[in-house]
């Protein structure tokens, strides 16, 4: 983590150089560093619902043996103190991932929509959709990985915890499916 932080450093110090010399960068720099960013964003959400699965496994096989059926190595630290205490935090976690995730999907997907609007006034648009399908359709993908997790550890969510879930996931979905 030491060795991320010194690189992130040093990577804002040089852009913040090359910003000073050229007083912009290109904007395929910032589109690039946009994706990045996503595939970012989704890739830590992934990793959320490995851990969750660990979890939930660890939770369920803790009769199987000592390393929970096989997979101790693959367990998180949180896995052996108290998994289910932590499961609700881990999805809250995950949520939250996923919605700030939606939230860059919705701004690519406005700002493609100001673009093909200033088109009409002839700017210059680029009119490939791929990028901006295939980010949702990863968005998608995660999010029905996310609610059947969700789904699966119901009972040890609780009947409180639950239900603000579910609408948390419709709010997700019907944001995509409208915009």
């Amino acid at each position: 983590l030491r060795l991320v932080a010194v690189l992130k450093t040093i990577l804002e110090g040089e852009k913040a150089a090359v910003l000073k010399r050229d007083h912009h960068l290109p904007l395929s720099f910032h589109r690039r560093q946009e994706e990045l960013k996503f595939g970012l964003g989704l890739q830590r959400l992934q990793h959320r619902m490995c851990e969750i699965q660990a979890l939930r496994d660890g939770s369920a096989g803790e009769g199987l043996g000592q390393d929970g059926g096989g997979n101790g190595a693959m367990q998180s630290p949180m896995a052996g103190a108290a998994p289910l205490q932590e499961l609700p935090t881990l999805i809250l976690e995950a949520m939250k991932e996923l919605e700030l995730a939606k939230q860059q999907v919705l701004k690519r997907i406005q700002i493609w929509k100001r673009q093909q609007q200033l088109a009409g006034n002839g700017a210059l648009f680029e009119e490939n959709l791929a990028p901006l399908q295939k980010r949702c359709e990863s968005l998608v993908e995660v999010y029905f990985q996310l609610h059947q997790q969700v789904m699966a550890a119901s009972a040890e969510l609780g009947a409180e915890l639950l239900p603000r879930l579910l609408e948390r996931f419709n709010e997700v979905l019907s944001s995509l499916v409208k915009r």
